[in-house]
C-alpha cells in the first residue's frame, strides 16, 4: 500500500512565490531502489512523499498507522554547509548528511544487513 501525505502549506494555492522542493527522477530512483530492498526483507512496508516549499521528504513505514521509521530530508537551504540530504531516524536523531545521496543512504544499507541476518 502506497500513501501520499499532505503536509500543511502544499498543495495548490499554497504560498506564492517560488516553487516547492521536490526530488528528481534521480533521486527518487536511488531512494525507492532501497525501499525496494528493505521491502523484500519485510522490513518496510509503506512511505510517503512531502514537498514543500524549504524541504522534499521521503518518509518510510514499518505500517501505515505509524509514526516514520525513518525520513529521507532534501533541504537546498543547508547544501553549502551541513549538506543537501540527511537520514533522520524515527527519534529526529540525524543518522547522516552529506551532499552524496547514494552516500547518505548507505547508512540504510546497513540497517538491511543486520535486517537479513
Amino acid at each position: 500500500m502506497t500513501m501520499l501525505m499532505a503536509m500543511p502549506g502544499t498543495g495548490p494555492g499554497a504560498g506564492t512565490s517560488g516553487a516547492d522542493v521536490a526530488f528528481d527522477r534521480r533521486e527518487l530512483g536511488l531512494i525507492l531502489s532501497v525501499y525496494g530492498r528493505m521491502v523484500a526483507a519485510g522490513e518496510w512496508r509503506d512511505y510517503a512523499i512531502s514537498h514543500r516549499r524549504d524541504v522534499a521528504v521521503f518518509a518510510v513505514f514499518r505500517r501505515a498507522a505509524e509514526t516514520p521509521l525513518y525520513r529521507i530530508e532534501k533541504r537546498p537551504a543547508l547544501r553549502l554547509r551541513q549538506g543537501l540530504y540527511a537520514v533522520i531516524g524515527a527519534d529526529g536523531q540525524v543518522l547522516r548528511r552529506g551532499q552524496d545521496l547514494g552516500q547518505v543512504l548507505r547508512v540504510l544499507e546497513r540497517v538491511l544487513i543486520r535486517a537479513l541476518e
